[in-house]
């Protein structure tokens, strides 16, 4: 039998929790550590899931994979130090502020021959993995993402786009297989609102809506194709294709009427933790040294993708205030 693989959590807010929680569960991992500036926040995540609190470098020194759920802004300091310490990291998303910095962490990673993966959970969300059956299958003309939600109850220092939509930005850019080759975007209530619309090459069309002002929770996301119509549910974990069939002619009473009917499909989607799901993948790329699902570079493209929408709406607020002014 193999090794339990000893996993450790760097930073343990409301995220970093949740991934001690399911370390503490895998089979095959043991967590043997956490780690946070708040040492108290430190020790009661590490009594609730029967481990122990440890400093940074103790934490590297004993574990061979990493979480890391410390803020944006520290995310390259921190996987520099796993890069030293030789540990494989999985990094909550954003990946990185700063796009160079993390094509240098990317490189650092390859080179020492560890596995670097960006936390994009919606990939592992099961509906999501359904849709790998159908996209293929199907022409796809244009998609839509709703990610919106009301106002949070603690302070969140990334703008709408980079806390919420570039989950999305994700999902649709690998689902496509590509990044837009153009960005248009407008934004409101001070960069807790903002809409896209992304063009690809190959002439789809992407809108994608973040909002953390709307008084209903919304995740979805929609693909209009030349055969039907797709419909993902985030938190039901659904899919729905809608289809017309072909038109049929019935006579009534002499006249002759057109009916279409419509189909809906619903495959089968595998519920489960989108969460457990993300860490069995990293665990088992550590374990076979295979490329896990979602790379650095997936994650330095979604940050590219964010931060032009981000600039572009706020280029546009500027040049409407200069003519309100």
């Amino acid at each position: 039998m193999t090794e339990p693989l000893a996993a450790g959590v760097l930073g343990v807010g409301s995220m970093g929790r949740n991934h001690a929680r399911v370390y503490s569960e895998l089979p095959d991992v043991d967590l043997v550590g956490v780690s946070d500036l708040d040492e108290s926040a430190a020790r009661s995540v590490a009594n609730d899931y029967g481990t122990v609190a440890r400093g940074t470098d103790e934490l590297l020194a004993a574990a061979d994979l990493v979480s890391v759920a410390v803020p944006t802004a520290a995310h390259p300091s921190v996987l520099d130090g796993c890069i030293d310490a030789g540990v494989h990291a999985l990094v909550e998303k954003p990946y990185v502020n700063d796009v160079p910095r993390g094509r240098e962490l990317a490189r650092r990673a390859r080179d020492a021959g560890l596995v670097l993966q960006v936390g994009h959970i919606e990939r592992f969300n099961p509906a999501v993995r359904a849709l790998a059956d159908v996209v293929p299958n199907v022409e796809v003309l244009a998609v839509d993402a709703q990610r919106l939600g009301p106002p949070r109850d603690r302070e969140v220092a990334d703008s709408a786009v980079f806390d919420l939509m570039i989950h999305d930005i994700d999902v649709v850019c690998a689902l496509l297989d590509g990044a837009p080759t153009s960005v248009t975007a407008s934004g409101a209530a001070d960069g807790h609102y903002t809409a896209a619309t992304c063009e690809f090459d190959d002439g789809v069309v992407a809108s994608f809506t973040a909002s953390r002002v709307t008084q209903r929770k919304v995740r979805t996301l929609g693909i209009t194709a030349r055969e039907c119509r797709i419909h993902v549910d985030y938190m039901d974990q659904s899919v729905e294709i809608h289809r017309h069939t072909a038109p049929a002619y019935i006579e009534d009473d002499g006249a002759v009427r057109e009916r279409v009917e419509s189909v809906v499909e619903r495959p089968i989607v595998e519920n489960g933790e989108p969460l457990k799901a993300e860490l069995e993948s990293f665990a088992a790329s550590v374990r076979h040294g295979t490329e896990p699902v979602v790379t650095a570079e997936d994650g330095l493209r979604a940050v590219e993708v964010a931060r032009r929408i981000d600039d572009v709406s706020a280029d546009r607020a500027e040049r409407e205030t200069e003519v309100v002014s």
